[in-house]
C-alpha cells in the first residue's frame, strides 16, 4: 500500500497526502448517497424501501466524467460558451449545444431491481418525459417496442432524434390516442410549472392496472424553473414537509402522489448523478426514484 511516509519533500508529500485524503472522503461521500433510516420511514412506506448500491454501471459514468473534466482546453472552451450564452439560453440547451452535462439516474440492474422485472422483460411503450438527451431513457428503452421522449430544448431534440426515438410536444403526449405501459418522470417534479396536473394526465395517460410511473424527486424539494436563462417560481408549489430524505419521501408518499390518485409500489435512495466540469469530475445531487401504480380510488381524487 502506498503511504507518504517516506516522501522527503514539503509539496509532493503535502499533494500526496490531499490525494489520499480526497479519495478516502470519496469513497464516504459515495457510501452517504445510498443510506437509509427505514425507522424513519412511514409504516406503510418501510416495507417498500429497496436498498440500493454502488454498481459497474454507476462507476463507469464516474470514471468517465473524471477523466472528461481533465480535458483542460475543451473544458476551458466549454466554460467560455456558457458565459457568453447563458444570459440568453437556458443551461440544458446550452449542454445539449455543447454536448456535456449527461446526466445518470439508475443503471439498468437497478432500474429492473425497481420494477422487480427481468433482463429479458419487454412492454409495448416507454414514454421518457423531459427526457434530456436520452442517456437514462436508453438505459429503460431496451424494454419496449416504442419509446417516446418530450423535451423542450431544440439541441437535446436533436440528440433524442439521433437515438431514433419518436418525439412528442409536451401538450401532445396525453392526446395521442393510446396509453403507455410506463412513463419515467425523471427529476421533472420541481422544475415545471403545475406537477399535481403533471401527475393526473400521467395517471390517465398509463395503461389500466400494468401500467407504471417511474418518478425520481431531488431532495430536499426546491422547486423552480428554468425562462430563458432565469429561475423563478413555479405557478403551483408543492409544500413537502419534513427534514430528512425519509420524512420527505413518507410526505410525498402520503400527500402528493395521493392526491394525484397514486399509491406506492417502490422507492430508493440513489445519486443524482451530472457529468462535471474543470472545476468538479461531477456533481451529485440526493434523488429518492419511486415506483408508483394508479390506486384503486384514484377516480375519486380532487381535480
Amino acid at each position: 500500500m502506498w503511504t507518504g511516509k517516506h516522501i522527503r519533500s514539503p509539496l509532493v508529500r503535502s499533494l500526496f497526502m490531499s490525494m489520499v485524503t480526497e479519495g478516502e472522503a470519496g469513497i464516504a461521500d459515495q457510501l452517504e448517497w445510498y443510506r437509509c433510516c427505514p425507522d424513519l420511514l412511514g409504516e406503510s412506506v418501510r416495507p417498500l424501501f429497496v436498498q440500493s448500491h454502488m454498481d459497474t454501471d454507476t462507476k463507469a459514468f464516474l470514471k468517465h466524467s473524471q477523466e472528461k473534466s481533465g480535458w483542460l482546453f475543451t473544458q476551458l472552451y466549454h466554460s467560455l460558451v456558457s458565459t457568453v450564452l447563458s444570459p440568453m439560453v437556458s443551461r440544458t440547451s446550452i449542454n445539449g449545444f455543447l454536448g456535456r452535462g449527461s446526466m445518470f439516474v439508475f443503471s439498468a440492474d437497478q432500474f429492473q431491481q425497481l420494477l422487480r422485472i427481468g433482463p429479458d422483460w419487454e412492454a409495448d411503450r416507454l414514454l421518457d418525459l423531459g427526457a434530456g438527451d436520452g442517456g437514462v431513457t436508453e438505459v429503460m428503452g431496451v424494454h419496449f417496442k416504442q419509446v417516446y421522449a418530450t423535451e423542450v430544448s431544440p439541441p437535446m431534440k436533436w440528440h433524442l432524434q439521433r437515438r431514433n426515438y419518436t418525439l412528442l410536444g409536451i401538450d401532445e403526449w396525453q392526446h395521442t390516442g393510446f396509453q403507455y405501459d410506463v412513463i419515467s418522470c425523471l427529476n421533472l417534479l420541481d422544475r415545471c410549472d403545475d406537477p399535481l396536473h403533471l401527475l393526473r394526465d400521467i395517471r390517465s395517460s398509463l395503461v389500466p392496472k400494468t401500467g407504471r410511473l417511474v418518478l425520481a424527486a431531488v431532495l430536499p424539494f426546491q422547486p423552480y424553473i428554468e425562462v430563458g436563462g432565469k429561475w423563478e417560481r413555479p405557478k403551483e408549489h408543492l409544500k413537502i414537509v419534513g427534514k430528512t430524505w425519509e420524512e420527505q419521501v413518507t410526505n410525498l408518499c402520503s400527500e402528493v402522489f395521493k392526491r394525484a390518485g397514486f399509491e406506492l409500489e417502490a422507492v430508493t435512495r440513489l445519486p443524482y448523478l451530472c457529468e462535471g466540469d474543470m472545476y468538479n469530475d461531477y456533481y451529485v445531487l440526493d434523488d429518492a426514484v419511486f415506483v408508483l401504480k394508479a390506486s384503486e380510488d384514484a377516480g375519486d381524487s380532487p381535480q
